[in-house]
């Protein structure tokens, strides 16, 4: 069975700093495209970060870009996403994801995670 289980989420002070990780069972790790999503209390699930297979591509979101930073240990079938300068409008559930399609299509991932809650202070 596949399950995604994410931890490291926490309440932090404006400008602390976070690492959430991924860990992925019941699949091949190295054959799925990996992807951190989050959505706010009345918002919309956005996409925060992806990165592919090999880990050979990464993007962001902008708002989150040159501050957060996604990685992945297919040795360890786990993918991690580095949170620095953290601000309010950073709290949400942040969610991982598998996709074996494009990455950057959300609605195309196969396997979601429960969450994992982050709060950022001011």
């Amino acid at each position: 069975q596949v399950r995604l289980v994410e931890s490291g989420g926490g309440l932090v002070q404006a400008g602390g700093s976070l690492r959430l990780s991924c860990a992925a069972s019941g699949l091949t790790f190295s054959n799925y495209n990996m992807g951190w999503f989050r959505q706010a209390p009345g918002k919309e699930r956005e996409v925060v970060a992806y990165i592919t297979r090999s880990g050979g591509i990464t993007d962001y979101a902008d708002s989150v870009k040159g501050r957060f930073t996604i990685s992945r240990d297919n040795a360890k079938n786990t993918v991690y996403l580095q949170m620095n300068s953290l601000q309010p409008e950073d709290t949400a559930v942040y969610t991982c994801a598998g996709s074996t399609s494009l990455p950057k299509i959300s609605t195309l991932y196969n396997f979601w995670g429960q969450g994992t809650q982050v709060t950022v202070s001011s």
